[in-house]
């Protein structure tokens, strides 16, 4: 049964993915880049600069805070795993074009962050939400659209991803003596699961408040870690850079296999750990309390920096300078355990799994509060208790189950269901492409000016009615 099903995702994955998902993301990304003038050049001091900016009104959610948002859902097991499965199935070359995808998905994140900005919707006590499905709906004025993607994002975080996190988090104790093929996984992902009931369900605000100050501790530390690796391995560094450019450009390799490609698997574990042009990070956009729209795509597009440019980094080159010689039996936890293990003993594979302990289960969290929002949307209400009951236990049920899927079916269903959110998301942010990019120009020209840019939907010639920028 489980076979069959993985056949028909992995068919599906395979025609989204040979050639529209990178071909999509990469043009986007060119497209975008262009038309803001290299924004990932020219704003990236700027990104830096808005993050620290305060909310407007007391209380708000600040734009820090809503990048720690989207960073928390981004930041996580692809970072690790993500990673080494591109370096183990696709070559070296991987770790190249999830820098290209990465850097031209900066400007995408912009485009889409701001829009959510834009049109976002006013709660009761004044603070914001939104996303794609509300700017499809007022800007597009094609509701069914917008539902058609809240249903997406449902099945690529509450189904996909947390499968995928859960697996990946069990498969990172695969090389400890306790571990146990037939049950170890059972175990891990009905503890798992318990322990992510808990949290969705209300009781867990302790847990999940402990673990959301102990990532970006954990990320730090994991960024040290990967910096130590490579300056005891220093002299490999200029062999590394080598090997990722020659095989990144060994284009009859390419396209003599595009789908088991190095470019294909920079893509996609590239857009897997950033999600850019996706259409998840806007709804954590949408609640940000900003002065101008365009603060927020600008903090959205350094997210994307700090996931790919940063973190995943960090990642390849503590795995390429460790001598250990990636095969495709090693694809994932394994092949980074070995590398650390290569260079620092016994702490190395510890290290890996605390860190993905601690990523995954934020990320299991993360990503089911994105869904939250997108069934609001559906049912036009915040949905009832026990409606929202049903749907948690469904959504612990996943995150068990996943623990015990195989690696090919968790992969491919994660694949499949990111790669249609792009397929959805990418053409409607280029067709309203115009009011983020004169946002950007609004904002670049008050910055100009001297003045802390304040947005005004008339001053860009806005014609749909918004909840705010009146």
């Amino acid at each position: 049964m489980l076979a069959a099903i993985d056949t028909v995702i992995n068919a599906i994955s395979g025609f989204l993915y040979d050639p529209w998902v990178p071909l999509f993301l990469i043009l986007a990304g060119l497209y975008f880049t262009i038309r803001t003038g290299f924004m990932q050049v020219r704003f990236f001091g700027e990104s830096i600069r808005v993050v620290k900016e305060k909310p407007k009104t007391e209380g708000g959610i600040s734009s820090f805070g809503a990048l720690m948002i989207s960073t928390a859902s981004r930041v996580g097991t692809g970072n690790i795993i993500g990673v080494s499965q591109a370096i183990c199935m696709g070559g070296v070359g991987a770790v190249f074009w999830m820098w290209i995808i990465a850097v031209l998905g900066g400007a995408s994140a912009f485009i889409e962050s701001t829009l959510a900005q834009i049109y976002k919707k006013k709660n009761p006590d004044g603070s914001s939400f939104g996303g794609p499905s509300y700017y499809m709906e007022t800007a597009l004025k094609q509701r069914w659209l917008g539902l058609v993607f809240a249903v997406l994002i449902i099945l690529t975080y509450a189904l996909g991803y947390n499968a995928l996190a859960s697996y990946n988090l069990q498969s990172a104790f695969a090389g400890f003596s306790f571990y146990n093929a037939e049950t170890t996984p059972m175990i891990f992902g009905i503890v798992l699961a318990v322990l992510f009931a808990i949290c969705v369900m209300g009781g867990g605000k302790r847990l999940t408040k402990v673990t959301g100050l102990m990532v970006p501790v954990m990320g730090v530390l994991y960024i040290a870690v990967a910096l130590v690796v490579v300056l005891m391995n220093l002299k490999s560094v200029p062999g590394v850079f080598g090997a990722i450019f020659e095989d990144a450009f060994n284009f009859k390799a390419i396209f003599g296999g595009f789908s088991g490609s190095c470019l294909m698997y920079g893509i996609k574990r590239g857009l897997y750990s950033n999600e850019a042009g996706m259409g998840s990070a806007p709804n954590a956009a949408a609640s940000a309390d900003v002065s101008h729209p365009a603060k927020q795509g600008l903090v959205q597009m350094l997210s994307v920096f700090i996931d790919t440019l940063l973190i995943c980094f960090a990642t390849a080159m503590m795995c390429l300078v460790s001598g250990v010689v990636p095969t495709a039996e090693m694809a994932g936890a394994p092949f980074v355990q070995a590398s650390l293990q290569a260079v620092l003993g016994d702490f190395g594979p510890i290290f890996i799994a605390v860190a993905m302990a601690l990523f995954a289960f934020t990320t299991l969290i993360g990503n089911y509060y994105y869904c939250e929002g997108c069934l609001r949307y559906l049912l036009k209400r915040t949905p009832s208790l026990k409606f929202m009951t049903v749907f948690r236990i469904v959504a612990a049920l996943i995150v068990a189950v996943g623990a015990v899927a195989s690696m090919n079916l968790v992969w491919n269903l994660a694949d499949m269901t990111q790669g249609l959110m792009v397929m959805v998301n990418i053409p409607v942010i280029v067709i309203l492409a115009k009011p983020a990019l004169n946002a950007l120009k609004d904002y670049q020209k008050q910055r100009k000016e001297g003045k802390d840019p304040v947005f005004k939907a008339a001053d860009i010639g806005l014609k749909e009615q918004v909840d705010f920028w009146q």
